[in-house]
Protein backbone atom coordinates (compact mmCIF):
# COMPACT_ATOMS: atom_id res chain seq x y z
CA UNK A 1 0.00 0.00 0.00
CA UNK A 2 0.95 3.84 -0.52
CA UNK A 3 2.03 6.09 2.24
CA UNK A 4 -0.09 8.82 2.70
CA UNK A 5 1.39 12.52 3.50
CA UNK A 6 -1.11 13.87 5.14
CA UNK A 7 0.23 17.69 5.56
CA UNK A 8 0.66 17.48 1.58
CA UNK A 9 -2.26 16.41 1.32
CA UNK A 10 -3.57 19.77 3.11
CA UNK A 11 -1.06 21.74 1.56
CA UNK A 12 0.29 21.97 5.07
CA UNK A 13 3.37 21.96 7.58
CA UNK A 14 4.66 19.59 9.71
CA UNK A 15 4.35 22.00 12.34
CA UNK A 16 0.70 23.53 11.42
CA UNK A 17 -1.24 24.80 13.76
CA UNK A 18 -4.48 23.12 14.46
CA UNK A 19 -5.99 26.27 14.01
CA UNK A 20 -4.04 26.41 10.05
CA UNK A 21 -5.05 22.97 9.80
CA UNK A 22 -8.91 23.19 9.97
CA UNK A 23 -8.15 26.52 7.68
CA UNK A 24 -6.49 24.48 4.81
CA UNK A 25 -8.90 21.50 5.56
CA UNK A 26 -12.58 23.51 4.84
CA UNK A 27 -10.89 25.06 1.90
CA UNK A 28 -9.87 21.92 0.07
CA UNK A 29 -13.41 20.64 1.07
CA UNK A 30 -15.25 23.29 -0.12
CA UNK A 31 -13.00 23.45 -3.32
CA UNK A 32 -13.64 19.17 -4.20
CA UNK A 33 -17.25 18.48 -2.43
CA UNK A 34 -19.18 16.05 -5.55
CA UNK A 35 -22.19 18.79 -4.64
CA UNK A 36 -20.14 21.26 -6.38
CA UNK A 37 -17.51 19.97 -8.12
CA UNK A 38 -18.30 17.74 -11.10
CA UNK A 39 -14.98 17.43 -12.53
CA UNK A 40 -12.80 13.81 -12.74
CA UNK A 41 -11.38 13.01 -9.62
CA UNK A 42 -12.79 15.70 -7.47
CA UNK A 43 -14.60 12.75 -5.40
CA UNK A 44 -11.30 11.43 -4.37
CA UNK A 45 -9.40 14.47 -3.65
CA UNK A 46 -12.22 15.39 -1.67
CA UNK A 47 -12.17 11.89 0.38
CA UNK A 48 -8.43 11.96 0.72
CA UNK A 49 -8.73 15.74 2.08
CA UNK A 50 -11.48 14.11 4.37
CA UNK A 51 -9.16 11.38 5.78
CA UNK A 52 -6.33 13.62 5.93
CA UNK A 53 -8.49 15.40 8.17
CA UNK A 54 -9.76 12.63 10.57
CA UNK A 55 -6.20 12.22 11.07
CA UNK A 56 -4.29 15.38 11.87
CA UNK A 57 -7.39 17.54 13.36
CA UNK A 58 -7.04 14.52 16.55
CA UNK A 59 -4.28 15.18 18.47
CA UNK A 60 -4.05 11.47 19.63
CA UNK A 61 -4.36 10.55 16.03
CA UNK A 62 -1.74 12.84 14.78
CA UNK A 63 0.78 11.89 17.49
CA UNK A 64 0.49 8.32 16.10
CA UNK A 65 0.71 9.39 12.68
CA UNK A 66 4.26 11.20 13.49
CA UNK A 67 5.72 8.42 14.96
CA UNK A 68 5.22 6.55 11.66
CA UNK A 69 6.36 9.45 9.68
CA UNK A 70 9.40 9.79 10.63
CA UNK A 71 10.25 6.80 9.78
CA UNK A 72 11.51 8.88 6.34
CA UNK A 73 8.43 7.53 4.55
CA UNK A 74 6.95 10.47 2.02
CA UNK A 75 4.10 10.12 0.07
CA UNK A 76 3.21 7.43 -2.89
CA UNK A 77 6.38 5.40 -1.02
CA UNK A 78 5.23 1.75 -0.74
CA UNK A 79 4.53 1.00 3.01
CA UNK A 80 4.13 -1.88 5.05
CA UNK A 81 3.56 -2.06 8.41
CA UNK A 82 6.67 -3.90 10.35
CA UNK A 83 5.88 -7.32 11.29
CA UNK A 84 3.27 -7.92 14.20
CA UNK A 85 1.87 -4.65 14.00
CA UNK A 86 -1.46 -4.23 15.78
CA UNK A 87 -0.74 -6.68 18.31
CA UNK A 88 1.07 -6.34 21.40
CA UNK A 89 0.07 -2.86 21.81
CA UNK A 90 2.25 -1.66 18.54
CA UNK A 91 -1.10 -0.38 16.45
CA UNK A 92 -3.23 2.47 16.93
CA UNK A 93 -6.37 1.32 17.93
CA UNK A 94 -8.93 4.29 17.35
CA UNK A 95 -11.43 3.43 15.54
CA UNK A 96 -12.72 3.87 12.24
CA UNK A 97 -14.02 7.55 11.11
CA UNK A 98 -16.67 6.10 8.79
CA UNK A 99 -18.08 3.14 7.40
CA UNK A 100 -16.25 1.02 4.93
CA UNK A 101 -14.42 1.92 1.92
CA UNK A 102 -14.36 5.26 3.76
CA UNK A 103 -10.92 5.75 4.05
CA UNK A 104 -7.79 4.18 2.31
CA UNK A 105 -5.76 1.07 3.18
CA UNK A 106 -3.30 3.05 4.87
CA UNK A 107 -5.58 4.55 7.39
CA UNK A 108 -6.95 1.16 7.82
CA UNK A 109 -3.94 -0.58 8.64
CA UNK A 110 -2.63 2.14 11.13
CA UNK A 111 -6.24 2.92 13.03
CA UNK A 112 -8.22 0.24 12.97
CA UNK A 113 -6.04 -2.94 13.61
CA UNK A 114 -6.84 -3.28 17.64
CA UNK A 115 -9.43 -5.49 17.62
CA UNK A 116 -9.83 -9.44 18.03
CA UNK A 117 -9.00 -10.94 14.86
CA UNK A 118 -11.96 -12.11 13.13
CA UNK A 119 -14.05 -9.40 15.20
CA UNK A 120 -16.35 -6.87 13.83
CA UNK A 121 -14.79 -3.16 14.44
CA UNK A 122 -16.42 -0.44 16.49
CA UNK A 123 -16.20 2.30 14.27
CA UNK A 124 -18.39 6.03 14.38
CA UNK A 125 -19.58 7.19 11.71
CA UNK A 126 -17.90 9.90 9.60
CA UNK A 127 -18.78 13.24 9.30
CA UNK A 128 -21.03 14.72 6.49
CA UNK A 129 -20.93 18.10 5.03
CA UNK A 130 -23.66 20.33 3.61
CA UNK A 131 -24.75 23.88 2.23
CA UNK A 132 -27.58 25.48 3.73
CA UNK A 133 -28.51 29.12 2.66
CA UNK A 134 -30.43 31.78 4.79
CA UNK A 135 -31.94 35.28 4.71
CA UNK A 136 -29.64 38.31 6.35
CA UNK A 137 -32.10 38.79 8.71
CA UNK A 138 -32.17 35.23 10.13
CA UNK A 139 -28.16 35.69 9.93
CA UNK A 140 -28.46 39.23 12.17
CA UNK A 141 -30.51 37.97 14.81
CA UNK A 142 -30.24 34.31 15.01
CA UNK A 143 -32.16 31.96 16.79
CA UNK A 144 -34.01 28.50 15.34
CA UNK A 145 -34.73 27.65 12.06
CA UNK A 146 -36.48 24.72 10.22
CA UNK A 147 -34.11 23.51 6.71
CA UNK A 148 -34.99 21.10 4.34
CA UNK A 149 -31.68 18.89 4.09
CA UNK A 150 -31.30 16.51 1.44
CA UNK A 151 -28.68 14.16 1.84
CA UNK A 152 -27.31 10.07 2.51
CA UNK A 153 -30.12 10.08 4.74
CA UNK A 154 -32.88 11.34 2.17
CA UNK A 155 -34.79 14.07 2.65
CA UNK A 156 -35.37 15.43 6.31
CA UNK A 157 -36.13 18.70 8.20
CA UNK A 158 -33.92 19.74 11.00
CA UNK A 159 -33.87 22.33 13.44
CA UNK A 160 -30.67 24.44 13.60
CA UNK A 161 -29.88 27.29 15.69
CA UNK A 162 -28.19 29.97 14.15
CA UNK A 163 -26.39 32.07 16.15
CA UNK A 164 -26.42 35.77 15.66
CA UNK A 165 -24.16 37.33 13.53
CA UNK A 166 -23.23 34.00 11.83
CA UNK A 167 -21.08 35.04 8.70
CA UNK A 168 -20.91 33.02 5.21
CA UNK A 169 -18.58 30.36 4.83
CA UNK A 170 -19.18 29.34 8.68
CA UNK A 171 -19.98 26.10 9.92
CA UNK A 172 -22.39 25.04 12.31
CA UNK A 173 -21.95 21.23 14.13
CA UNK A 174 -24.91 19.18 14.52
CA UNK A 175 -24.03 16.40 16.64
CA UNK A 176 -24.74 12.58 15.79
CA UNK A 177 -26.62 13.62 12.61
CA UNK A 178 -23.65 12.23 9.98
CA UNK A 179 -23.41 8.83 9.19
CA UNK A 180 -24.15 6.09 11.24
CA UNK A 181 -21.52 4.15 12.82
CA UNK A 182 -20.87 0.36 12.80
CA UNK A 183 -21.13 -2.16 15.58
CA UNK A 184 -23.31 0.49 17.85
CA UNK A 185 -20.50 3.07 17.71
CA UNK A 186 -21.98 6.27 17.68
CA UNK A 187 -22.87 8.28 14.40
CA UNK A 188 -21.13 11.14 12.56
CA UNK A 189 -21.81 14.91 13.07
CA UNK A 190 -23.52 17.07 10.07
CA UNK A 191 -21.64 20.05 9.02
CA UNK A 192 -23.88 23.15 7.79
CA UNK A 193 -21.69 25.51 6.14
CA UNK A 194 -24.01 28.75 5.94
CA UNK A 195 -24.51 31.03 2.92
CA UNK A 196 -26.60 34.29 3.32
CA UNK A 197 -28.97 34.76 0.49
CA UNK A 198 -28.80 38.49 -1.33
CA UNK A 199 -30.80 41.11 -0.15
CA UNK A 200 -32.56 44.00 -1.75
CA UNK A 201 -31.55 46.68 0.70
CA UNK A 202 -28.59 45.87 2.46
CA UNK A 203 -25.08 44.27 1.51
CA UNK A 204 -22.36 42.32 3.73
CA UNK A 205 -19.31 44.14 4.15
CA UNK A 206 -17.56 41.49 6.46
CA UNK A 207 -19.39 42.16 9.92
CA UNK A 208 -19.86 45.34 8.15
CA UNK A 209 -23.50 46.32 6.44
CA UNK A 210 -24.28 48.51 3.00
CA UNK A 211 -27.19 50.28 2.33
CA UNK A 212 -27.48 52.74 -0.95
CA UNK A 213 -29.71 55.62 0.34
CA UNK A 214 -31.53 58.04 -2.49
CA UNK A 215 -32.21 61.07 -1.51
CA UNK A 216 -33.55 64.12 -3.11
CA UNK A 217 -31.29 67.27 -4.43
CA UNK A 218 -32.84 69.45 -2.32
CA UNK A 219 -32.00 67.64 0.69
CA UNK A 220 -28.29 67.11 -0.36
CA UNK A 221 -27.67 70.62 -0.51
CA UNK A 222 -29.97 72.07 2.07
CA UNK A 223 -29.23 68.76 4.44
CA UNK A 224 -32.00 66.80 6.12
CA UNK A 225 -33.04 64.31 8.98
CA UNK A 226 -34.44 61.08 6.66
CA UNK A 227 -35.41 57.82 8.27
CA UNK A 228 -32.99 54.87 7.20
CA UNK A 229 -33.77 50.80 7.58
CA UNK A 230 -31.55 49.04 9.57
CA UNK A 231 -31.25 45.72 10.29
CA UNK A 232 -32.49 46.19 13.94
CA UNK A 233 -35.23 48.35 12.34
CA UNK A 234 -35.50 52.54 11.07
CA UNK A 235 -33.26 55.12 12.15
CA UNK A 236 -33.03 58.70 12.41
CA UNK A 237 -29.66 60.11 10.27
CA UNK A 238 -28.79 63.50 9.51
CA UNK A 239 -27.86 64.15 6.20
CA UNK A 240 -25.24 66.67 6.20
CA UNK A 241 -25.55 69.95 3.57
CA UNK A 242 -23.53 70.11 0.45
CA UNK A 243 -23.85 66.15 0.37
CA UNK A 244 -22.97 64.50 -2.78
CA UNK A 245 -23.56 61.01 -3.99
CA UNK A 246 -21.19 58.07 -3.16
CA UNK A 247 -20.45 59.77 -0.26
CA UNK A 248 -20.89 56.95 3.07
CA UNK A 249 -22.35 58.03 6.51
CA UNK A 250 -21.94 55.43 9.40
CA UNK A 251 -24.26 54.09 11.74
CA UNK A 252 -21.58 52.86 14.29
CA UNK A 253 -22.35 49.29 15.71
CA UNK A 254 -25.17 48.97 13.22
CA UNK A 255 -23.76 45.93 10.93
CA UNK A 256 -23.59 42.46 12.10
CA UNK A 257 -23.40 41.47 15.71
CA UNK A 258 -20.11 40.67 16.99
CA UNK A 259 -17.01 41.51 18.97
CA UNK A 260 -16.80 44.32 18.06
CA UNK A 261 -20.42 44.58 15.89
CA UNK A 262 -20.15 45.65 12.98
CA UNK A 263 -21.55 49.22 11.26
CA UNK A 264 -23.80 50.06 8.78
CA UNK A 265 -22.23 52.23 6.17
CA UNK A 266 -25.14 54.46 4.32
CA UNK A 267 -24.09 55.43 0.88
CA UNK A 268 -25.88 58.20 -0.58
CA UNK A 269 -27.47 58.45 -4.08
CA UNK A 270 -28.96 61.67 -5.44
CA UNK A 271 -31.56 60.93 -7.77
CA UNK A 272 -33.35 64.32 -9.43
CA UNK A 273 -37.37 63.95 -10.07
CA UNK A 274 -38.51 64.30 -13.60
CA UNK A 275 -40.00 67.23 -14.75
CA UNK A 276 -43.56 66.34 -16.18
CA UNK A 277 -45.44 70.24 -16.12
CA UNK A 278 -44.15 73.63 -17.53
CA UNK A 279 -44.32 74.63 -13.99
CA UNK A 280 -41.82 71.75 -13.24
CA UNK A 281 -39.79 72.70 -16.37
CA UNK A 282 -39.94 76.57 -15.36
CA UNK A 283 -38.52 75.21 -12.25
CA UNK A 284 -35.47 73.77 -13.20
CA UNK A 285 -34.96 76.20 -16.08
CA UNK A 286 -35.03 78.67 -12.87
CA UNK A 287 -32.58 76.52 -11.15
CA UNK A 288 -29.94 76.31 -14.10
CA UNK A 289 -30.05 79.98 -14.02
CA UNK A 290 -28.87 80.29 -10.50
CA UNK A 291 -26.19 78.07 -11.26
CA UNK A 292 -25.11 78.71 -14.51
CA UNK A 293 -21.24 78.65 -13.74
CA UNK A 294 -22.31 75.44 -12.46
CA UNK A 295 -20.37 72.63 -14.54
CA UNK A 296 -21.10 68.81 -12.86
CA UNK A 297 -18.19 67.16 -15.29
CA UNK A 298 -15.90 69.44 -14.20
Amino acid sequence: MEFKDYYQILGVKPDASAAEIKTAYRKLARQYHPDRNKQAGAEEKFKAVNEAHEVLHDAEKRRAYDQVRAGGYRGGEQFRPPPGWGQQGQGFDFGGGGGDGEFSDFFESLFNRGGARGQPRSRRGSDVQAHVEIDLHTAFAGGRTRLSLQDGKGERVLEVKIPAGIQPGQVIRLAGQGRPGSTGASSGDLLLEVGIRADAQFQLDGRNVVHVLAIAPWEAALGAVIPVPTLAGPVELRIPAGSQSGRKLRLKGRGMPGTPPGDQLVELSIRAPEATTDKQRAAYEALHKQFADFDPRA
